[in-house]
């Protein structure tokens, strides 16, 4: 409670101007999510020159920011808040309370990301195989660094993953970290050996070399920085995980400012200057927006609900 009280009001001192909330430290896919904001208004003419405050509100993977919104600043008709697919996924499995769907107003998709599994760049782990025989050797000795808790979206991924290859997840060492940006830290410090991610964090951080990116978890292996990663499926792992990003607003929020918002990403996602922003934030085109989003969150969540129940984390 202490802590969302915190965010409440450094969210609050930023009224007055538009604002995109990260509810997680800086440095992930969120922070690139609400950056992805920013940079893209600056491409229509009427909102180029419109600040867009980022504010950083992390805890719970979203549980914080989702709950200082809603309960504080329920009509701000210019306040967004970043969401993913992690995001759904938690609301499918109640981690955010009794919070649903609907309790928010979705207002677009700005692209798709998928899940890779990543180790340092000097790691001995070259392949998805090495990793997984490593695992099975010896689980005791190979930390994974995960956004979230058990259950997480992130743990999902390595747990459906081991699976495939007869491994009970319950044996693997997960470490908890705050957001993307702080799992990639960690790995440096070779707090952890390995990551469950994001490709979009990936292919921000393996241009230096100081990270090799294991497998994508796509249909096909994806275009650009990570082009040569291979797929889990062409490795023997039949895993995809695809993930949305976008944004939200609070559930009070007037028809006239949703809609304004909803018409501004709307135009936003048709300049070419922001299908190269999107690219180079290393997602892939998904665009929804209003209804069509909203639709799209509530069969998203029914679906994680499901395969969270397969694993035994929804009773």
């Amino acid at each position: 409670m202490r802590a969302a009280f915190l965010v409440a009001i450094c969210v609050a001192s930023t009224a007055g101007a538009a604002e995109c909330i990260v509810p997680s430290k800086p440095g992930g896919a969120m922070d690139l999510t609400c950056k992805l904001v920013r940079d893209g208004l600056r491409q229509l003419p009427d909102t180029a020159q419109t600040p867009m405050r980022l504010s950083y509100a992390p805890g719970g993977i979203g549980a914080v920011a989702w709950h200082s919104l809603v309960s504080g600043r329920r009509g701000d008709g210019d306040t967004l808040v970043a969401f993913s697919g992690g995001s759904l996924l938690n609301l499918a499995q109640g981690k955010f309370g009794k919070a649903k769907p609907a309790d928010v107003r979705w207002v677009a998709a700005l692209g798709a990301d998928y899940g890779m599994i990543a180790v340092r760049g000097d790691s001995p782990y070259r392949t998805l195989a090495d990793l997984v025989a490593a695992l099975k050797r010896d689980p005791a000795k190979v930390l994974i660094g995960v956004s979230g808790t058990i259950g997480s979206q992130d743990w999902l991924k390595m747990a459906l993953l081991v699976r495939k290859a007869g491994i009970d997840p319950k044996v693997l060492r997960f470490v908890a970290l705050e957001g993307g940006g702080e799992a990639f830290t960690a790995m440096q410090a070779n707090y952890v050996q390995v990551v469950s991610g994001d490709a979009s964090e990936a292919h921000l951080m393996a241009a230096n070399g100081k990270v090799r990116v294991l497998a994508v978890l796509s249909e096909q292996r994806l275009p650009g920085e990570l082009a040569l990663v291979p797929t889990a499926r062409e490795q023997g792992y039949d895993v995809v995980w695809p993930t949305i990003r976008g944004v939200w607003m609070g559930p009070q929020t007037s028809d006239a400012d949703y809609q304004r918002w909803v018409r501004t990403f709307e135009r936003m996602a048709a300049t070419p200057g922001f299908a190269r922003l999107r690219t180079a934030a290393g997602l892939y085109p998904l665009t929804l927006t209003g209804p069509a989003l909203t639709d799209y969150v509530q069969k998203a969540v029914d679906d994680y609900g499901k395969r969270a129940s397969q694993l035994g984390l929804v009773r």
